[in-house]
């Protein structure tokens, strides 16, 4: 049975509930409790994995697969303390709602279907203590879905591409070591500023002239810090970044330019630069067989097909074990000025799109045969 105001008002709830109580990534310890005892309530087999994530399975009278749905649970750091400024208080009730419906159906449904509530999303990457934790192969999954409310698509509509979809990202600390000395002798000293703001320079012709122009790539420096007073010429300055892209070879090729670069202004500036790159989440990449899946089982008419985005998530970790699909619901309405970008401290949106969620959901688990 699927009534559908019931489903709705649950969901509102779960929503408001959720939002209630954000906390930071490995600290959600509340937001697991309340997921476990809706889970206990509806009578559905799960299990605590990687301390405050839950996983579990519902399972189908004649399973042929194996299909498991992710939702993150952690919030973010804002100036007023953790907020749900992400959106994640929206996935988690859109999986908590598509367990009730399946537990609710359990009869019509043929496949085993996995649910993973995922903590640490925004750091430092939760998807990866899943995989450690073996839930994978304990619960032979064989294929993956993921979404993420989006405020650039107006709601009623989802996107999706197929391939590279999220952009592989590294965090780039460059630490320049020079000669401090005394702004009226400038020739007793080597100025870690000048090298800093030639270094910058410097690097931006990594994406322009080292890179294909048909790849997508993208490197900033964000901070520049450096030198003590007006009259001191700086000995010392760190520079932090992010570099994004999809393809690791270009992921590759960019960090061997950084490095060579730095190499080079020791030789002519006569300093000591030291590069640390902090390889961070993966690409995301949508499986092409579960895209087409996914677009006949939707409707094209209700697909927005998105250019390849420089944000990231660690959906990407699960594509590596298994195929996986990422899309976005849309979640834009300026008529009641849900218009704000995700991590913005307005950030929100209308809990009715939660449904539209649950609606793509059954249509893709029907068009698989996966629920008659």
């Amino acid at each position: 049975m699927f009534d559908k105001l019931e489903l709705e008002g649950q969901l509102y709830k779960h929503r408001q509930c959720l939002h209630a109580i954000p906390e930071l990534g490995k600290k959600e310890f509340e937001t697991a409790k309340y997921i476990r005892d809706y889970l206990e309530s509806l009578g559905v087999e799960y299990e605590a994995v990687a301390d405050t994530g839950t996983v579990g399975i519902i399972k189908g009278k004649k399973p042929k697969k194996t299909i498991a749905f992710r939702s993150d649970i952690d919030a973010l750091f804002s100036i007023e303390g953790p907020k749900h400024l992400c959106g994640h208080d929206g996935h988690m009730s859109v999986l908590l709602g598509i367990i009730e419906y399946l537990k609710k159906n359990q009869d019509r449904l043929n496949d085993n279907i996995v649910f993973i509530f995922q903590p640490a999303e925004e750091g430092p990457g939760g998807a990866q203590d899943i995989i450690n934790a073996g839930v994978f192969e304990k619960y032979s999954i064989d294929e993956i879905y993921g979404l993420h409310i989006y405020p650039d698509i107006p709601e009623g509509y989802v996107g999706v591409r197929s391939g590279y979809f999220m952009a592989q990202i590294g965090d780039v600390d460059i630490d320049i070591k020079a000669k401090s000395g005394h702004g009226a002798m400038p020739e007793n000293a080597v100025d870690a500023i000048i090298i800093a703001a030639n270094f910058v320079e410097t690097i931006q012709s990594i994406v322009s002239r080292n890179i294909s122009p048909v790849d997508n790539a993208v490197l900033t420096i964000g901070k520049f810090s450096g030198g003590s007073r007006r009259n001191i010429i700086a000995g010392d300055v760190r520079l932090e970044g992010t570099m994004r892209t999809f393809k690791p070879d270009v992921y590759e090729k960019m960090k061997e330019r950084v490095r060579n670069i730095a190499k080079g202004f020791e030789m002519a500036y006569g300093c000591e630069i030291e590069v640390n790159i902090k390889d961070d989440y993966k690409a995301v990449n949508n499986d092409k067989d579960l895209y087409h899946e996914f677009v006949l089982a939707v409707g094209k008419e209700n697909i927005i097909e998105l250019d390849p985005l420089m944000i990231s998530e660690d959906f990407s970790y699960y594509q590596k074990v298994v195929p996986g699909l990422f899309f976005m619901l849309g979640a834009k309405n300026e008529k009641k000025g849900y218009i704000n970008d995700l991590h913005n401290i307005n950030f929100n949106f209308d809990e009715k799109i939660l449904m539209n969620a649950i609606e793509v959901y059954v249509k893709l688990l029907k068009y698989k045969k996966s629920i008659d």
